[in-house]
């Protein structure tokens, strides 16, 4: 199965995807490891530290002004 058919990934994931943006672009625009990118996309329930929080959600907005953080999270 192809990663970007995968039907597990998160919403994070598939906007990533949608966007056709790579994780790893994500995680080096962001400066966020690419470990923590990957379980975000892969991981459903996966929430990350609030300082990771705050980067990735500045990167998403530099892409997308109206993405919100609830968008992503269940919080």
């Amino acid at each position: 199965m192809l990663w970007w058919k995968n039907p597990k990934r998160s919403k994070f994931g598939k906007w990533l995807d949608q966007e056709g943006i790579a994780q790893t672009d994500f995680a080096e625009k962001s400066k966020v490891s690419r470990s923590t990118i990957w379980r975000l996309c892969n991981n459903k329930g996966y929430i990350p530290t609030p300082v990771s929080l705050k980067k990735i959600m500045t990167t998403v907005q530099k892409v997308d002004k109206t993405k919100d953080i609830r968008d992503f999270f269940d919080l």
